[in-house]
């Protein structure tokens, strides 16, 4: 059975910053690229960031500098390290492995 579960979100302040993790077992982690998306209420669901099997990484240009992407592939997991967060990036984060795999989520309010 194949899980993707996110920890990590929470309510910061602006300027703060959150890390998140989203643990996966069930497939062969290593060989799956693994994204981050997130959707705010009312809105699409939109890719955040993205780590190839390699390590490259790519990110939208609303968290270009502010966010970093990282794996692990002993432990299973992705991260998502959020610096100098905005009201705008309040949204439910999502892990997504290749196309097919999805976690439900974890919220992430930025708010004084």
């Amino acid at each position: 059975q194949v899980q993707l579960v996110e920890s990590g979100g929470g309510l910061v302040q602006p300027g703060g910053s959150l890390r998140l993790s989203c643990a996966v077992s069930g497939i062969i982690f290593k060989i799956y690229t693994m994204n981050w998306y997130r959707q705010a209420p009312g809105k699409q669901r939109e890719q955040v960031a993205s780590i190839s099997t390699g390590g490259s990484t790519s990110y939208a240009d609303s968290v270009k500098g502010r966010f970093t992407i990282s794996r692990d592939n002993a432990k299973n997991t992705v991260y998502l390290q959020m610096n100098s967060l905005k009201p705008e990036d309040t949204a439910v984060y999502y892990c997504r492995g290749g196309a097919n795999y999805w976690g439900r989520g974890t919220q992430v309010t930025v708010s004084s």
